[in-house]
């Protein structure tokens, strides 16, 4: 039997919004494939090029929560569709961009855009299901995430080798204009405090706390031995530079595995969904440091890692609509701030190591730091134990005021 019509509506938003994070972790990740390309049409170096991404990650770990609170009354229909138009004007920008300057500058704006849009989405597409949904929810709109690096990058990529850098700015602003359409389209308009995923559904301050801690930690440890997976699969395990591409695609597409297979058990096994991922990142990672040197196992684990990673952040974020202690907003928010602040440590802590302990220590320091962050969320789901807490649909659906 078709699903009623609002039902379809909802999930129609549900996958725009999915594909709006596809956009934008293309768009932050973009310069790293055309880094070259980049560098030598703007007469800059590589590591000029290279900081894009480092500002950009920095853009977001400093405005996620003063943005958030600065818009918290604006209606989310109106904020989505607002920051998706800045998103494909600044890419346009981008494309456009006479100078360094402007690039950068127009990169920033960016960098706003997704600070906001990571703090608001959560909620938006969870607003019109019930608790008990959420899982799925979560599920559908994380896949736009773990779709970025096997598709949207090296689709960009292969499109900037092609046509030039610009063409694949232009072809993601294009994309930006779209999505912010559908998204007026499709997200009814009430005010954020009206929605159904407005607040918490067990709200609790300590264990939200700790899940920022686990956050912050795991995403450092990941991003400590991942950032330097190169070097890591040339000088330990042994390949050669054209294996590198097909070990990161074979990673990226067990990222997205291992997103839908999360979705599976969000909802009926919240504890599990939550640990399970970082349990095997930790497992991958500290197996790596013994056998990184034999390639079929170090694919094979690389691999695990990917699968792991990308289901996390679906975790994360099902648990943050639990205990958020106020607003799911400023929660996700925070959230976005730890992400970003574990992926910047991660890669500072992997730059630091590398000149003088090589990339295989990367793994174990890495594993180790994974495995806190397991322990963190073992020891929080045990003090705090509840779950959901559903309420029907109609008690937390909002209504649609188009």
């Amino acid at each position: 039997m078709a699903p009623p019509a609002a039902s379809r509506r909802a999930w129609a938003a549900v996958v725009a919004l999915s594909l709006a994070a596809l956009a934008f972790v293309t768009t932050e990740l973009l310069p790293i494939g055309l880094l070259t390309l980049m560098a030598d049409d703007l007469d800059r170096s590589r590591s000029q090029v290279g900081q894009l991404v480092t500002w950009y990650a920095a853009v977001v770990v400093l405005f996620s929560v003063p943005l958030t609170r600065l818009t918290r009354r604006i209606p989310r229909r109106t904020l989505l569709g607002v920051t998706l138009g800045l998103f494909a004007a600044a890419n346009l920008l981008v494309a456009l961009a006479p100078s360094f300057t402007v690039l950068a500058g127009a990169r920033l704006l960016i960098g706003l855009c997704q600070a906001l849009f990571w703090s608001i989405a959560a909620a938006a597409v969870n607003d019109p299901f019930p608790p008990s949904a959420r899982g799925r929810v979560v599920a559908v709109f994380s896949v736009g995430t773990a779709l970025a690096p096997v598709l949207g990058v090296p689709a960009g990529t292969w499109l900037g080798q092609q046509a030039g850098w610009r063409a694949a700015f232009l072809a993601v602003a294009v994309v930006g204009v779209a999505v912010a359409v559908a998204v007026v389209l499709l997200v009814p308009s009430y005010p954020p405090q009206a929605g159904g995923a407005a607040r918490g559904s067990a709200p609790d301050r300590s264990a939200f706390r700790w899940l920022v801690v686990a956050t912050t930690l795991g995403v450092c440890g990941y991003l400590t031995f991942t950032t330097y997976v190169g070097p890591f699969l040339l000088d330990v395990t042994g390949l050669e530079q054209g294996a590198l591409a097909p070990v990161l695609f074979a990673s990226g597409l067990a990222g997205v595995a291992g997103t839908m297979i999360v979705g599976q058990f969000l909802d009926r096994r919240p504890v599990a969904a939550r640990l399970t991922p970082l349990a095997v990142v930790a497992f991958a990672l500290l197996a790596l440091y013994p056998l990184g040197a034999i390639p079929v196992a170090a694919v094979a684990l690389i691999a695990l890692t990917g699968g792991g990673y990308s289901a996390y952040p679906a975790a994360a974020q099902h648990r943050m609509l639990q205990v958020a202690p106020a607003s799911t907003d400023m929660a996700s928010a925070w959230l976005s701030t730890a992400f970003n602040v574990g992926i910047a440590g991660g890669s500072l802590l992997g730059a630091a190591l590398l000149p003088g302990a090589g990339a295989r220590p990367l793994a174990l320091i890495g594993g180790a730091l994974v495995l806190a962050a397991l322990t963190v969320l073992t020891v929080s789901a045990r003090r705090t134990p509840h779950g959901e807490s559903p309420r029907t649909l109609a008690e937390t659906a909002p209504r649609d005021s188009r």
